[in-house]
């Protein structure tokens, strides 16, 4: 899904990212079940767009979320809001990308 929205980094050196500025940010969320549920979904992606989409676009990430939002921050955000979610992808550029995941004994490898 694509989300526009703007944050600004609290970092241990200069740079400037430290000043808000926005992305078009692409995020890729990875979900699995032992099961399908019982209309043949691991989860609708209305509901993990709503969740995600829906609270974070066109918004002001650092107002939004209680952590340095770094794309990397993002991703282990958006894991931790999906209960079927093992791995999320955050771009927030072509390029530069950050990817967490999940390490339990669900999913043997994040990819």
């Amino acid at each position: 899904m694509e989300i526009a929205g703007s944050h600004r980094l609290t970092l241990s050196y200069e740079s400037k990212c430290e000043q808000l500025h926005g992305h078009n940010w692409i995020v890729t969320v990875r979900c699995r079940a032992r099961q399908l549920n019982a209309d043949g979904m691991v989860i609708d992606f209305k509901h993990v767009k709503d969740r995600i989409h829906g609270y974070l676009d066109h918004g002001n990430f650092n107002e939004l979320l209680p952590f340095n939002p770094t794309a990397e921050n993002i991703a282990r955000w958006i894991v931790e809001q999906i209960p079927e979610c093992y791995s999320a992808t955050v771009q927030e550029s072509e390029g530069n990308s950050a990817t967490y995941c999940l390490d339990d004994d669900l999913t043997s490898h994040c990819d």
